[in-house]
């Protein structure tokens, strides 16, 4: 890795593009500091409290949504928008068009993900300051023009990253946005491991022993999440395609074998966040009316509480397995969207007709019909190991924190998209330098 970092620098081309995209994370995390005019510092305490019960979702803000900074709505509300175009091209015959009209189309479909970006970000702005207009002391005061300013400058911000995210896809190194994602949540991180420090070696003075054993048991987790998460985002299910010859003009060509490469993590990480974003949005909704999570409360309180993986996997309690109930529906979540996921971004028939087309075939299996039935079982099969496999990355440390009380500040979820990104990222570096003769690290 070291070689193929000093051989990256030794090409002015991809020296400029490292060059930008550092300067561009350092603007990313300036900007996360930058408070948002007219909010006070009750708010910033307020939402503090709520980062912290929101865990995943607060960390991958990298700290803005707790301090509430201009960045405080970061990259969601472009993801979101993302999602939801994807969504969209199924539903609507116009989009489905323009996306097969090639680089024209898709840049249409961008353009229209980057308005509905900035009609997300007023909606999610516009809560947040009505939300905080009602609670005394939220806000410098209730005035009208102070709520615009606050939502004006969450969108400014959204929008900005949104254009940033793009411009390192184009002029740096690797995908904008998920770059943007990697560096908030590794900027969280070291509280993270702070916290643990203290909880478990800090205040445990006069247990040498003890502190030994439980940094041995934090770092075994570390290591067996991390090596699932690498397995699970390399694993793939390749099905070998066989092309028959035929006769172009006096020459008789095709008759080559490839392969289609199904991965068994199809879905990527958008099954956890779909299912995190679910169980924590009652939380985000009732924190601006001032209703808290209680295990003995209203059916709402009791509801709330359920759905904190905080409280999950806590085997003091004698609660423990009436509100472990939440994990459950977390977990059926994860199965549901990694299927509906892969539904729409997977089209079994659509990859049996371009077979045919192209007089490809799969050994053993006639084309048409018998094909796409073929590849929606090996993909049902696959998809649920994936599923299962993102569900036990995503609960590994759900259930280590419960068990010793500790709010880690990371998951499952945050380590598939830190390990996914920076393979990606060092994966295209690499496609870089082989194109001018540099060996990369893969090949080491």
């Amino acid at each position: 890795m070291l070689t193929m970092f000093i051989n990256a620098f030794k090409v002015k081309d991809i020296r400029k593009k490292l060059f930008f995209t550092f300067l561009c994370l350092i603007v990313i995390r300036i900007g996360s500091m930058v408070p948002c005019p007219g909010v006070t510092h009750e708010a910033t305490a307020s939402m503090k409290q709520l980062v912290e019960e929101l865990g995943f979702i607060g960390m991958l803000s990298g700290g803005s949504l707790e301090q509430l900074s201009i960045f405080a709505l970061n990259v969601s509300p472009y993801i979101t928008s993302s999602i939801i175009m994807q969504l969209l091209t199924i539903a609507i015959p116009s989009l489905a068009e323009l996306q097969k009209d090639g680089e024209t189309g898709r840049k249409k479909i961008a353009e229209y993900s980057r308005y509905l970006t900035v009609v997300l970000a007023l909606i999610e702005g516009s809560a947040i300051a009505i939300g905080f207009s009602r609670r005394q002391g939220y806000l410098v005061d209730s005035k009208f023009t102070t709520i615009a300013i606050i939502v004006l400058a969450f969108t400014a911000g959204s929008a900005f990253l949104m254009w940033l995210g793009e411009n390192i896809t184009e002029r740096g190194v690797g995908n904008g946005i998920s770059i943007i994602l990697l560096i908030n949540i590794v900027s969280g991180l070291p509280s993270a491991f702070y916290r643990i420090f203290q909880t478990f070696v800090s205040d445990k003075k006069g247990e040498p022993v003890k502190m030994i054993l439980v940094l041995l048991f934090i770092f075994l987790i570390i290591l067996v999440t991390l090596v699932l998460v690498v397995l699970l985002q390399d694993a793939e299910r390749k099905i070998a395609v066989q092309y028959s010859k035929k006769m172009q003009g006096r020459k008789l060509v095709g008759g080559n074998s490839s392969f289609i490469p199904l991965k068994v993590n199809t879905a990527g990480v958008i099954p956890v966040i779909f299912a995190a974003s679910i169980l924590q949005f009652p939380t985000i909704i009732s924190s601006f009316f001032g209703v808290t999570a209680a295990a003995n409360g209203t059916v709402w309180q009791k509801i709330l509480y359920a759905c904190n993986s905080g409280y999950w996997f806590d085997f003091s309690s004698v609660k423990m397995f009436a509100f472990t109930i939440g994990a459950v529906f977390y977990v059926l979540m994860i199965l549901f969207f990694a299927y509906f996921y892969t539904s729409v971004t997977f089209n079994p028939v659509e990859v049996s007709n371009n077979m045919k087309k192209d007089g490809g075939f799969i050994p053993g299996i006639r084309p048409g019909k018998p094909t796409t039935d073929y590849l929606v079982k090996v993909l049902n099969y696959i998809v649920l190991i994936g599923a299962i496999g993102l569900a036990i990355v995503a609960l590994i440390p759900i259930i280590f924190g419960g068990a010793f009380k500790i709010q880690l500040g990371f998951g499952g979820t945050s380590l598939i998209i830190v390990v996914g990104v920076i393979l990606e990222t060092m994966k295209q570096i690499e496609s870089q330098l082989l194109v001018r003769h540099y060996k990369g690290f893969l090949n080491d």
